[in-house]
């Protein structure tokens, strides 16, 4: 079976480096926020820019709660992101006490639709999250426009979306904050769970520093209410190692996309929205065609692991239905729900792979 997802073959390509910094953080007998973490957060930081800072934290959904709880945000407070995401986003905003409000999508490009933001604005919103979906970025002068206007919070979810670029300005540098996982599977990251938030200011970093470590001072006095979120060593040595190679990789993704992209481009089916003036993550290759089901179990069974990105938008989910907010007038995002299915990609797909999935997608076609 050909995964839609590798992280053992990152491993085994990046193995001499990664091993060298696992031998190098064992040796040193220093394992949760030391010289790696700060190491990281300064790589990673500069990285978008040289006057930004970052901070290492737990995992993805705890960045999110954490850019939150450090502006000041909490019970009552809305914020505007779409059911189109990762169950992690939303989870985020209600770890960190706040209410989410579901926008649609824009069906071209996926990501939220701000003009579907502006409708669901009301008294007590407080912010909009967009997410870069799939490593595709939002559109982020519209959606800073929105929130200049009314006076809003722009905290951005590029947990699929590192290194993605809009006009040559890296995603997470639009607002204040942004939030990044660093999960296995992720264009960065790790051999277990890892989290990083990228902040505009020093004061800001200084205070999301002391939020994930029970809200300490430098004399380990809690003087806020804090968590316990702190990256380890060894998630931060070895990110270091992927984080020299993320626009390579990147490129590799991109490279496989263009494959997919002449090879699919006369077949019924809605490729990835890619502009010109854009530089997509392609975190995930997400296409939309008719009897979804039927082709995914018939690539499946041909050896082809594709997947689906997802199953339910998180409106539909048990825990989220008819309790949220916008989630009775997504229409874009229950209509994409029927269609999406996404195809393997990641920077160590080999050639031989990518012709047995061009051939696979055609054969259906040929058949159907």
């Amino acid at each position: 079976m050909i995964p839609f997802s590798a992280p053992s073959a990152s491993y085994q390509t990046h193995k001499i480096e990664v091993d060298e910094a696992i031998q190098r953080v064992l040796n040193s007998g220093w394992y949760v926020l030391g010289k790696e973490v700060r190491a990281f957060e300064e790589e990673f930081a500069d990285l978008h820019g040289r006057t930004l800072r970052s901070v290492g934290v737990s995992n993805g959904t705890d960045a999110i709660a954490l850019c939150l709880k450090s502006l000041g945000l909490g019970q009552g407070d809305e914020i505007v992101t779409p059911s189109h995401t990762a169950v992690a986003t939303v989870a985020g905003i209600e770890q960190a006490g706040c209410a989410p409000v579901f926008a649609d999508i824009n069906p071209r490009t996926r990501c939220i639709d701000p003009r579907s933001i502006e409708q669901e604005i009301g008294p007590n919103t407080r912010a909009i999250m967009p997410v870069h979906i799939y490593g595709q970025p939002c559109d982020m002068k519209e959606i800073q426009v929105i929130a200049q206007r009314k006076g809003l919070e722009v905290i951005e979810d590029c947990s699929q979306a590192h290194g993605a670029e809009i006009n040559g300005k890296k995603v997470g540098t639009f607002g204040p904050l942004a939030a990044y996982s660093c999960y296995p599977t992720k264009n960065l990251g790790g051999t277990g769970d890892g989290g990083v938030i990228l902040c505009k200011s020093q004061e800001m970093a200084e205070q999301i520093k002391s939020l994930r470590q029970y809200g300490w001072n430098n004399q380990r006095e809690s003087i806020i209410t804090g968590f316990n979120s702190r990256l380890d060593e060894m998630q931060a040595a070895i990110l270091r190692v992927k984080l020299k190679h993320l626009s390579e990789d990147n490129r590799k993704r991109r490279a496989i996309a263009d494959q997919y992209d002449v090879a699919f481009k006369d077949l019924p089916i809605t490729l990835p929205h890619r502009p010109k003036n854009e530089l997509h993550a392609m975190h995930l290759y997400v296409i939309e065609c008719d009897n979804r089901d039927t082709f995914l179990k018939y690539l499946r069974d041909r050896g082809i692991g594709a997947n689906l990105h997802y199953a339910l938008p998180v409106h539909k989910h048990t825990a989220y239905s008819e309790r949220i907010r916008g989630g009775d007038e997504l229409p874009h995002t229950e209509a994409f729900y029927k269609k999406n299915l996404t195809l393997p990609i990641f920077p160590e797909l080999t050639q031989e792979s990518i012709d047995n999935i061009i051939f696979g997608v055609k054969g259906w076609y040929s058949h159907t």
